[in-house]
């Protein structure tokens, strides 16, 4: 889970940097010097919004995030480039974001369930050779008490401890 956020915690902090950017307020009536220029003039300025409808330069109104129908119709309004509409910018910029996100959550998802199957992988791993090496331990336990106890028999050591009475 960790990894996971280290992935994306950069990506998340990037966007709300973006969004921070863009709520800013920008200065009072510069965009409105360049009525009556080309739309070309007016966008080299971040801040302008273009209407064709009506030719003039407005600033963007940044607190109601998109312009009022009554300043420009969507349709009419260019802001950035001058040949996509205010409309078709915002529908493909919805439309990136969300595949994006998308993209974001499944990798995120994709990530995380690598990551558990990974490390139930390597546990199943761990414990079969802890078995293993168990299983050879008696195997080898056994072999040494048979051995042991053929000695005893060779020897007659088999039956009961003669030093036993002195304890």
């Amino acid at each position: 889970m960790m990894k996971c956020l280290r992935v994306f915690l950069p990506a998340l902090l990037l966007v709300s940097g973006l969004a921070t950017v863009l709520a800013e307020s920008a200065p009072e009536h510069v965009c409105e010097t360049k009525n009556g220029t080309s739309c070309e003039d007016c966008l080299k300025n971040v801040t302008c919004l273009w209407c064709i409808k009506t030719k003039s330069c407005v600033t963007y109104p940044v607190k109601t995030i998109l312009p009022p129908h009554s300043l420009c119709p969507l349709d009419d309004a260019r802001w950035g480039l001058c040949w996509m509409n205010f409309q078709t910018l915002i529908i493909t910029l919805s439309v990136l974001g969300a595949v994006l996100i998308i993209a974001l959550m499944v990798c995120m998802i994709r990530c995380c369930k690598c990551e558990n199957f990974g490390s139930n992988r390597f546990e199943a791993k761990m414990q079969r050779e802890a078995n293993k090496t168990k299983a050879k331990q008696d195997e080898r336990r056994a072999e040494m008490n048979k051995r042991h106890q053929e000695i005893r028999q060779k020897y007659g050591l088999n039956g009961p401890n003669p030093y036993a009475r002195f304890s």
